[in-house]
């Protein structure tokens, strides 16, 4: 390994994000509030006579995006994410054109991430531009290389990715929000486009990522309605997409033998 070559692309990788996650608070400022639908028939709240004992339970508020864009130092919170993420991602992958789709949409990955943690809400219009990076970048890669079957690869593990994930919302929609579902396929872009073993790998650690601590938390604390408590799932598919990136390659060779 070129360890200068490696330092240099890490380093410069990191300085991109970490400009690019300076913009988070700004990114989050600017999106619209989610409007409040009313309850359908079947989600009306129930009558006095049918409440349960016991005292009400009142859901805390989620907070408006423009206070969440206030949180002293989430600019600088977000930019060390952003530049850290990056820089292993530019370890990993090299001085290459993939860090064309993976180095662009990771500023916009700490927002849905910030997002989601505070609100369990991945906005649409962020999922969008995530996904406008990577194919913008896919395409300013395959005009470099010419390498049809990264697209290809890119296109399935996106249906793949999608799939699986509507199937876990459609089976347990309460679970799961449909925002995972569209982020799911766009992560599976960008990991199919890198390799077989970044893809599978990379969806599959989001769903252990999540799962461990929660179960580790539970055990610890005795405590088995842990696991009945819902949590954010997009941070940790974001988180999982990493692990596919830092070794998924490497994983797979070694199950596969390839």
């Amino acid at each position: 390994m070129d360890w200068t070559a490696s330092l240099g692309t890490a380093a410069a990788s990191a300085v991109a994000c970490g400009l690019g996650g300076l913009l988070v608070p700004w990114m989050i400022r600017v999106l619209p509030e989610p409007e409040e639908e009313p309850p359908g028939p079947e989600e009306e709240p129930p009558g006095p006579e049918e409440q349960p004992p016991g005292p009400e339970i009142e859901e805390e508020p989620k907070p408006l995006y423009r206070d969440l864009a206030a949180a002293p130092g989430l600019g600088v919170t977000a930019a060390l994410w952003a530049a850290g993420s990056g820089g292993l991602a530019g370890w990993s992958v090299g001085r290459s054109w993939e860090l064309l789709v993976l180095l662009p949409m990771v500023p916009v990955l700490v927002a849905l991430a910030v997002v989601d943690f505070r609100t369990r809400l991945l906005p649409t219009v962020l999922v969008r531009i995530a996904g406008g990076l990577v194919v913008l970048g896919m395409v300013a890669s395959w005009l470099a290389t010419r390498d049809t079957a990264d697209v290809l690869r890119a296109l399935v593990g996106a249906a793949i990715a999608f799939v699986v994930f509507f199937l876990a919302w459609f089976v347990h929609p309460r679970g799961m929000g449909f925002g995972d579902v569209r982020l799911s396929a766009v992560l599976g872009l960008a990991l199919g486009h890198l390799g077989w073993g970044e893809l599978f790998v990379g969806l599959y650690a989001g769903f252990l990522v999540f799962g461990l601590p929660g179960l580790a938390l539970a055990v610890v604390r005795r405590d088995r309605s842990l696991l009945r408590k819902g949590y954010p799932f997009g941070p940790f598919m974001i988180l999982g997409a990493l692990v596919g990136v830092l070794w998924g390659a490497a994983l797979w060779s070694r199950f596969t033998g390839a």
